[in-house]
Order: structure tokens, then sequence, then C-alpha cells
């Protein structure tokens, strides 16, 4: 059973569209399922203007029925409200006003590749699908993945652990604890949103919007880190027989892909290659109440690309913001003389937004697999198989 998603749609065009083809007939959906997240995506100390006008709300086109999955792809459009702003430079059709091309890639982003590549003088042909706006529609899609997931027992997490220097105690690294990365449950994150930077430790939160703050007086930007959290998963959802099935690799690529992101960990990730073996893998232990268990989570969930029954730990490092509110050196393509990189309207920080979109994209990864996994037609024909697979292998909802 196939479950893919695609998105279209450029920063400052019309709108973005995202299509999602491979869910069950039946599942029930409501718009809050996809426009809570969209909001989630606005927030965080950091973000710029264009927050300010933009209120994403997803219109679903196809696929939904009186609140229920039909079985065909479902379509969803999010409006670009900044486009009455550039209705002239990012028109569909020719316009008949002259509008000036961009010839200033800003390091760090994909401008310049981009250009080389597909043979565009103007640099704006590739910001504007290059652009982190993009997310919206894989945040929506998202949601329809965390639905899917809601109604198979998974619940999908996310919060901030660091931001440019400040870092927040992780609840989930092990370390040496035996309890770390077992405590945390989905109730734990009800009330992440109301941090300003989605942190779950208060002081470490206010100590990410005071460097903020100093990176934005400074003309800079800044980046950091996120974990994202699944509870709920059964063992086995992956494979160890190829490598397009490890389900680590399948979740280190769709992190990866998010913009800006250049790292990504599966529990506690590079610290494990500075342990020594007995410090770096989770024991397996079994009794009556629990079936087998582990007391650690060092792996994050995951061994030999499959789950474990244990959360799913995944953590994204995101860089600063390539665009700059004081420009860095850069080269104008079409004089190739010595220029300043390309300004224009930006955040100085959105990793509390990145990881709403590591959200979205660890669902759709684990959507995915769920599906090859159980398949089914009908939510109950999927719900019926997990339940089977559970039942043939012992496994104990915590």
């Amino acid at each position: 059973m196939s479950f893919r998603f695609v998105t279209a749609g450029e920063s400052h065009g019309p709108g973005l569209t995202a299509i999602v083809e491979g869910l069950p007939a039946g599942l029930e959906l409501s718009p809050e399922d996809i426009d809570a997240d969209l909001a989630r995506r606005q927030l965080g100390h950091g973000r710029g203007g264009r927050m300010k006008i933009e209120k994403d709300r997803a219109q679903v086109t196809a696929g939904v029925r009186h609140g229920r999955t039909l079985g065909s792809p479902v379509a969803m459009w999010i409006e670009n409200r900044d486009y009455q702003n550039w209705e002239e430079r990012m028109n569909p059709w020719p316009v008949a006003a002259e509008v000036d091309e961009v010839h200033l890639p800003r390091p760090g982003h994909a401008d310049l590749a981009g250009i080389q590549k597909f043979g565009h003088t103007d640099v704006r042909n590739v910001l504007e699908r290059a652009s982190a706006r993009e997310t919206a529609a894989r945040v929506a899609a998202g949601g329809l993945a965390k639905a899917l997931l809601r109604a198979l027992g998974v619940e999908v997490r996310s919060h901030v652990t660091r931001i440019g220097s400040v870092t927040a105690p992780s609840p989930t690294a092990s370390g040496s604890d035996p309890s770390a990365g077992r405590g945390l449950t989905p109730s734990d994150f009800d009330g992440v949103d109301e941090s300003p930077v989605r942190s779950l430790d208060a002081k470490a939160s206010q100590a990410m919007v005071a460097e903020i703050d100093a990176a934005r007086k400074a003309n800079e930007s800044l980046g950091g880190e996120f974990e994202v959290i699944a509870f709920g998963l059964v063992p086995g959802i992956g494979s160890h027989v190829s490598s397009e099935q490890r389900l680590d690799g399948r979740l280190a690529q769709a992190v990866m892909s998010i913009q800006a992101l250049k790292g990504v960990g599966i529990g506690d990730g590079f610290a494990l290659a500075g342990r020594v073996g007995s410090q770096a893998h989770d024991e397996i232990f079994w009794s009556e109440e629990q079936g087998y268990n582990r007391e650690t989570n060092r792996a994050g969930g995951v061994e030999g690309g499959m789950t474990t029954g244990d959360p799913l730990i995944v953590t994204g490092a995101m860089k600063p913001l390539p665009t700059l509110t004081k420009p860095l050196r850069s080269v104008d393509t079409e004089t190739k003389e010595p220029a300043q990189a390309l300004r224009e309207r930006t955040d100085s920080c959105t990793v509390p937004a990145a990881g709403v979109v590591g959200e979205a994209m660890v669902a759709l990864v684990l959507a995915a697999a769920y599906r090859e996994k159980f398949g089914g037609d009908h939510i109950d024909d999927a719900g019926g198989a997990l339940r089977a697979y559970e039942d043939r292998i012992g496994w104990r909802r915590a």
C-alpha cells in the first residue's frame, strides 16, 4: 500500500498546494486537524513581518466528504495573502510592467547553484520555491498523516532543545541515567506552544528569547536544534532487509530535506560515537506485565532500521537563516562585480517553527511505513490488521 505526498507553490505566488495519496477511506477528519498545526508553524519568538500578513488555513478541495476520507488523493490549497503585494513580480502570466531581475545570490541559500543548474538569469526563479514558505504545505500534509497515526494509536510531538548557544536540559538523552529518555508522555507537551520558543524548560526559554533579541539587534540570525518524539509505535515498523526500507534512513532524509537543516540524529545520535559499547546500547528485559522492555532508550526507538516499541526520538539541527538584514558579500551574476547579497524581509530565528515542520515530516514517514505494514482500503481494515499484529507479537501498549 503506497503513501506519498507532493507540494507545489512559490513563496510569494498565489498559494501553496499539497496532495496526499494513500490515505484509507473512512478516516475521520476536521479542519482543526490541519489548521492547528499551520497556526503552530507560525509561532515563535524571532519571526518576521510575513507572519503578520499570513493567517494560514487549508482549503480541502478533493478527497474528503462530510469529514471522512474517500480513499482517493486529498488535495489542499493554502492562500498566500502576501501575493497581493507581489502580483506583478510573481504572476504566472506575462505582465505589462517591467519586472527587475534579481542578480544577488545569498551565501547559504539555493540561489547560485539553482540558477546554474536550471539556466535562469533571475535568482527569483529559484529562491521562491526554495523558500521555507513551502513548509506550510508540508505541515498541512503532515496534519493528515498525524490524523491517520492518531487513529492507530500514535502521537507525534516536538520541542526546541537549543537556540544559538543556549541549550535546554534534555529530558530524553540517556547518558548514564537509565531513566532518561523514557519518562516523557504526550501530555508533557500540552503547554509547549505557550513558550515563545517552544521549549519545555522555562529557564532555558527565557535565555533563548534573550539570545534571539541580541542577535536581531546585531543584524544576525540564529539556528538551533529541535527534537521530535513519536509515542505508541509498535515494534517492527520499517525493515532491515534493504537500505530503502530502513526507517532511520527514511527519517534522516525526510528531516534533512527541511530547509536550513544540516544535521539529523536518532536517539542519543552523535553522542553515541564517544561512548563505550556498554553505555551505548539498550539492554533487553522481559516481564509478564510488560513483555520485552528496555530500561534505556539510547537508540531512540530504532534498531536495525525498525522500531523497537520505545518512543521514537529524532533530532534536527538547523543552521542560521541565510537572509540577513546586514547582507554577506556576494557577486552580481550579471556584471560579475562584488556586491552585497539580496536583502529581503526575513526572520531572525525559526527553530520553533522548524520543530513543527519536523513533526510533519516524521509523521509522513511513519504514516507511509504504517500503510506498508498494515494496508487496508478502509481505516477499520488497517486498525484490524494492527490489532492482529499486536496480538501475534504479544506487544503491551504502554
